[in-house]
């Protein structure tokens, strides 16, 4: 039996452009799943802090920041949508608040293992609901979905959301991640369905 047609209008309002509902969660990411050693693992703010030092937790310390939990919708580039997800971990807020940014400081690098990375506005970074999560629906996130922390972004599409974050880099100045040296959008808005480079207006993105 069909969906509503009342109910497909307000499925297309919960959709950005391009878009398509999924029911499932598929494992998309580029090389291998890493390997967790909690002994090895360190979460690490560096760049242009307030202070101008590095600030560092254990996996054990991460995990004892205070846990929030967010119900939001993730968008992936690839064209599939999942919609109402329950997240928990540490609100993106809590981190800046510890390790404050210098003044200047305009953008941030997440960094991930591998030296996957991807470049964020700071005032993206620093929204409500952008979270370093460990769990999804009250379980832990599992290797390949990012465990011990992934970042989820929900106002942009998933690629600027990490698996398996291992720091964040403040910066000055702009500079693209690793999906925006290869051809992705710098800004990544599903709704404005800022995809790939070529669609960038100059002022999305740092100086060639």
């Amino acid at each position: 039996m069909g969906q509503p047609e009342q109910g497909r209008e307000h499925l297309d309002d919960r959709l950005p452009p391009g878009q398509r509902r999924q029911r499932g969660w598929p494992v998309t990411h580029y090389g291998p799943v890493p390997r967790f050693r909690a002994e090895r693992w360190e979460f690490r703010v560096f760049g242009a802090t307030a202070d101008g030092d590095k600030h560092c937790w254990t996996h054990e310390e991460f995990s004892a920041l205070p846990y929030r939990t967010l119900v939001a919708d993730l968008h992936c580039v690839t064209k599939f949508s999942m919609l109402d997800v329950e997240w928990g971990g540490v609100p993106a807020r809590t981190v800046l608040e510890l390790a404050p940014p210098a003044a200047g400081t305009t953008h941030v690098m997440v960094w991930a293992e591998y030296g996957y990375s991807a470049n964020l506005r700071l005032a993206d970074f620093a929204a409500e609901t952008t979270l370093f999560a460990t769990h999804r629906d009250g379980e832990l996130l599992t290797a390949e979905h990012g465990f011990p922390l992934r970042l989820v972004v929900p106002g942009l599409y998933a690629w600027k959301g990490p698996k398996w974050v291992r720091g964040v880099e403040y910066m000055t100045a702009d500079r693209r991640g690793f999906w925006e040296e290869r051809g992705y959008h710098n800004l990544g808005d599903p709704w404005r369905e800022q995809r790939y480079s070529y669609q960038e207006s100059p002022e999305d993105g740092p100086e060639p």
